[in-house]
């Protein structure tokens, strides 16, 4: 099951990006063990979304691995770490299994949230430009709004670089 606050919807392209301060889009996604869980229920906190292309892959066992070797850091700071990609649900628990990763890991199949957030769009690669998931992390306030919204990171060194500014 997905969903996402109306006033959110639309197609992927840069005029659709959220930009901070704007009300981050809220979404109900089912997790790696089936479970609903939305952004709503991290209100009173900060929390970090971050979008991944594909579970166990390269780039994102690297992003991911980064978020839990540093996950005790930044709950210590009041943030929160969500993980979303379009794997089923099958994918996510084995991605969890296999690097013991502790945070949630939310599946948006019918990419949803990824289009809320415009963490989906054209891409290009190898001088080839299809559509697809933009690796973006979002820092969201206690409140709900958008501190950071960083589009096409790079895995390496980007928890890093989160770590700074949530601390």
């Amino acid at each position: 099951m997905t969903s996402f606050d109306a006033a959110s919807s639309g197609t992927s392209s840069p005029a659709r990006r959220v930009k901070p301060g704007a009300v981050a889009p809220n979404f109900e996604l089912v997790d790696a063990d089936g479970r609903k869980s939305s952004l709503a229920e991290h209100r009173g906190r900060r929390v970090l979304v971050f979008f991944y292309p594909k579970a166990l892959t390269p780039g994102c066992t690297r992003e991911a691995c980064d978020f839990q070797a540093s996950l005790h850091l930044l709950n210590q700071t009041g943030v929160d770490v969500v993980g979303i990609s379009r794997d089923p649900l099958d994918k996510l628990v084995e991605f969890r299994e296999a690097h013991q990763l502790t945070f949630p890991l939310l599946s948006d199949p019918d990419r949803v949230a990824h289009e809320a957030y415009g963490a989906w769009g054209e891409k290009s690669k190898d001088g080839q430009t299809s559509p697809g998931v933009i690796r973006s992390t979002f820092l969201i306030d206690a409140d709900g709004s958008i501190e950071q919204a960083m589009y096409d990171v790079d895995p390496r060194g980007h928890v890093e670089q989160l770590l700074s500014l949530t601390s």
